[in-house]
């Protein structure tokens, strides 16, 4: 249906795609992934006719109808469920039309539109609007008010439901669950499977892409790459695509080393100098060495909190919320170091107000907060973001936000954090209003693990972080030794995280038992009843079992990291011992007969020590699952 063949797509002086071709047929579900930058959204807009491609073919038929969320934020008086409706062009132009037709008294063309508006579902057109709406997180009491009185989150919401409205042939959603809480995601997850047309989706999302797609187009280092089934399935056959090219380009390299050996040992010789200018022409028609540079990944874990008091920070009966108005109400939680608490419910009902109250962040209305005297709270959240200073540098960031950690640090201990987190070189010092919104992410998430924090508190972290970062932040959340509040719409990290949960429902916070499977079944039922009892706690009891498991594997996770790092400071050394060694020159000292012999044997025997010590901590963390 659509083709893309040999495309260059520029944003800027460079390149985003070169080269670039794909295919997009009808009906498929697409997962458009790759890093941040890489060119997902440019691609989009390509496919909207935003942009034109600087060379190549762009072949797409002329009367699809594409359909997309609008990045403007709609900001005027009128209701939300006519917003919504709004998104439905044709009908629209059906109801101007019949109104026309009903002013100029044309019975024929009142009676052509009447049919028109009936055949388009306009008598259906609100309650598709308001079940959209309603799916998406609005109150239905609330869906005649004015666009303008909502917050920003939920006008978005507004334009991705206008988008749905839309009987499009073709839908582009891009990064759709941002704004999303878990249960509109979930929501959204049902609504695309049944989605009838062509769907491209870029998302960071792992469950998101797996429950919805059905195709793969890579966007990496310039190019397009389909590969068929889900997202767990494309990295699977990527893996092995990389696994295969690794192995003909070594297979390649022996041949190429094989010949230039020959022609070295024989090209000055008479009797061999025709066969050696043969294997010279054959070797520079070999073929090149296929590119396998891989996306550079984030390694950067938690430091252990200085101190880890018990508990961190109690909460009493607290009733919370802003001036006057009380949004929940007798909250009662004590969180202790090695605690794993997620915090679910729907948008508006008060999870971000609770995980305030536990920062200290807006004072209680009523009740008691109680923090440990060396707590160190660690938020994360989209005002964080904000709060970056955009003339500023990611290095004079963390050195004004850093906290007391970083005023020790040297420069180029500043300049080591900062590239963990993808800041290498001079892009460190560049001004943060050029940053992306998931590279202001990285850095702010860069500022709050150099602060050393005991409490994390993590208000949709998730967002704008491409996978690699969400993968890295997952990794360093289990070796965290501290405690851990998670408000997410990512059922990866929940998952992955969290022991035990809570519900935000009603003005009121209370322990869930179950697993995120159960509260999906759980927001389905119409009477909003409790899951079994029996299987929730065996899960319950699972998850325990599995977070005093993770706690006693994270100093052996942290003994391996270490002797990984002191085997390469070893190595680094032992290979500029033997260099030495090796020089004619410095070999004639007496410290080169003496003394190096004996160093290059005491770091060789601790190699071997610490090789062997690798081993051991490896076996048995594979053999328990890690």
């Amino acid at each position: 249906m659509i083709h893309l063949r040999n495309l260059r797509l520029r944003r800027g002086p460079d390149p985003l795609l070169e080269n670039a071709s794909a295919s997009i047929l009808r009906g498929e579900k697409i997962g458009v992934v790759g890093r941040n930058g890489s060119g997902k959204s440019s691609l989009l807009a390509l496919l909207r006719g935003e942009l034109t491609a600087e060379i190549g073919e762009f072949d797409c038929p002329s009367n699809l109808v594409f359909a997309h969320v609008a990045q403007e934020l709609p900001h005027s008086e009128r209701p939300v469920v006519e917003h919504v409706i709004d998104g439905d062009t044709a009908l629209r132009a059906a109801e101007v039309n019949l109104q026309e037709a009903v002013t100029a008294d044309d019975g024929l063309a009142q009676a052509r539109w009447l049919g028109e508006f009936e055949r388009l579902g306009g008598y259906t057109a609100r309650s598709r609007a308001a079940a959209l709406l309603d799916g998406l997180g609005f109150d239905p009491a609330a869906i005649d008010r004015p666009i303008a009185e909502f917050s920003g989150g939920l006008r978005m919401r507004a334009n991705l439901a206008r988008a749905l409205m839309c009987p499009s042939d073709v839908l582009l959603l891009d990064e759709p669950t941002n704004h999303l809480d878990l249960d509109a995601v979930l929501w959204l997850e049902r609504w695309l499977q049944a989605y009838a047309g062509t769907l491209l989706l870029v998302s960071h999302d792992r469950d998101f892409l797996d429950a919805v797609i059905d195709k793969v187009l890579h966007v990496s280092q310039g190019t397009l790459q389909s590969y068929s089934g889900n997202f767990s399935s494309f990295e699977a056959q990527r893996a092995a695509r990389h696994a295969q090219q690794q192995a003909a380009n070594e297979k390649l390299r022996r041949e190429i080393e094989h010949v230039r050996g020959f022609i070295e040992r024989f090209r000055a010789k008479a009797s061999k100098a025709r066969q050696a200018q043969s294997r010279i022409k054959w070797l520079e028609r070999l073929p090149t060495l296929i590119d396998q540079r891989t996306e550079k990944n984030f390694d950067w874990q938690f430091a252990t909190p200085r101190k880890l008091p018990v508990p961190l920070v109690t909460l009493d009966a607290v009733s919370a919320g802003y001036g006057a108005r009380v949004i929940v109400s007798g909250v009662s939680l004590s969180i202790a170091p090695g605690a794993r608490l997620g915090i679910l419910g729907r948008n508006g009902a008060g999870k971000s107000t609770v995980i305030k109250s536990i920062a200290g962040q807006i004072a209680p209305i009523a009740g008691q907060v109680t923090a440990a005297t060396d707590l160190e709270v660690g938020f994360f959240a989209q005002l964080e973001v904000d709060q970056l200073d955009a003339r500023s540098s990611a290095f004079a960031e963390l050195t004004h936000r850093g906290g007391l950690a970083v005023c020790d640090w040297s420069e180029q201990q500043k300049r080591d954090h900062l590239g963990r987190f993808g800041f290498q070189g001079e892009r460190a010092f560049e001004p943060i209003v050029n940053f992306s919104g998931g590279e202001r992410a990285r850095l702010s998430l860069a500022i709050l693990v150099a602060r050393r924090p005991n409490l994390l508190l993590l208000d949709e972290p998730t967002n704008h972080l491409d996978l690699e970062m969400r993968d890295a932040l997952l990794l360093a959340l289990q070796d965290f030794t501290g405690a851990v509040v998670l408000v997410s719409h990512d059922r990866g990290l929940l998952g992955s995280v969290c022991d035990e949960f809570v519900v935000v429902k009603d003005g009121k916070v209370e322990p869930f038992s179950g697993d995120l499977d159960d509260y999906a079944d759980w927001l389905t039922q119409q009477s909003r009843g409790p899951v079994d009892k029996s299987a929730a706690e065996e899960r319950r009891s699972r998850r325990r079992e599995e977070a005093e498991a993770r706690n006693q594997l994270a100093p052996l996770r942290a003994e391996l990291k270490k002797i990984e790092k002191d085997l390469e400071q070893l190595g680094t050394n032992r290979d500029l011992l033997e260099a030495k060694m090796a020089d004619p020159v410095l070999c004639q000292s007496v410290e080169a007969a003496k003394v190096w012999p004996l160093e290059h044997a005491t770091l060789q025997k601790r190699i071997d020590e610490l090789e062997e010590r690798w081993l051991v901590l490896g076996t048995e963390l594979e053999s328990r699952g890690a």
